[in-house]
């Protein structure tokens, strides 16, 4: 009975406290605790993991450089059309037990050989180093009546530069003529006097890259037979046509080929 009466002494007690510890739990709960920090791992270095890949796989690989202008960066052609992206698909199937990385491009159209090296310091290319190097460069010189003389200095230096890409291998370095834009629709109404002004720059092109000790492979007769082979420019009416890239890489291909198993 005792007992029973201290019960009912201590429970007005027991239910003013019942409020206090209520509030007191519910501000625990509004209270969250203050966020964990973790340090963010750092991103993953996917371009070396893709390296160690490719170079455990594939002992041979080549990276393969095009400088040039419109027809380098193919002007009206869907890429896998571009020549150089041909090339390096022709020569993958040729050369199976080697890897190619996609071609790097250097190039705009209306490119001069002043804006092609422009372009180049910009881009800090020359800290590269690359397995195959191409150039192909000089008829915007011709069409902005630029002189003879200035191209042929501006494209010496290019052939230097080229050559140093490739660690000082001139054998891995291979210059491309300028096609005959005189054989387009754009160009037929003054096909002679484009024509004959080419085959100048053509002639310097070819004769600086002999003495350069680099490869020269002439393409601009294959660009000369339109109108007589279909399809053979692009639908801007100037610039060839991905077949006609396709049989640039035809005629040279083979030669390419063998400046990479020298």
């Amino acid at each position: 009975m005792v007992f029973l009466v201290s019960m009912r002494s201590l429970l007005p007690c027991c239910l003013l406290l019942v409020p206090v510890l209520a509030s007191c739990f519910q501000e625990k709960l509004e209270d969250p605790a203050p966020p964990s920090v973790l340090p963010e791992p750092a991103p993953a270095d996917t371009t070396s993991v893709e390296e160690e890949v490719v170079t455990s796989q594939w002992p041979d690989t080549v990276r393969y450089l095009a400088l040039g202008d419109s027809y380098t960066i193919g002007e009206s052609v869907p890429t896998p059309g571009e020549w150089p992206n041909q090339l390096v698909d022709s020569l993958s199937n040729r050369l199976p037990d080697t890897y190619f990385h996609p071609a790097q491009i250097i190039a705009t159209t209306g490119w001069t050989t002043t804006q092609l090296s422009n372009a180049m310091d910009a881009q800090q290319i020359d800290t590269s180093q690359f397995d195959l190097v191409s150039l192909l460069i000089g008829v915007n010189n011709q069409y902005q009546g630029l002189s003879l003389e200035a191209y042929e200095v501006e494209f010496t230096e290019l052939l230097e530069r080229a050559v140093d890409l490739t660690g000082g291998q001139a054998d891995r370095v291979f210059v491309v003529s300028i096609p005959d834009y005189g054989y387009t629709p754009f160009g037929q109404g003054n096909q002679a006097n484009i024509s004959q002004q080419l085959a100048q720059f053509n002639a310097s092109c070819a004769a600086l890259t002999e003495q350069a000790g680099i490869a020269h492979y002439n393409i601009t007769p294959i660009s000369q037979q339109w109108p007589n082979v279909a399809n053979w420019v692009a639908q801007d009416g100037l610039h060839p046509s991905g077949a006609q890239y396709a049989a640039w890489v035809a005629s040279f291909v083979a030669d390419v080929q063998a400046q990479l198993e020298e």
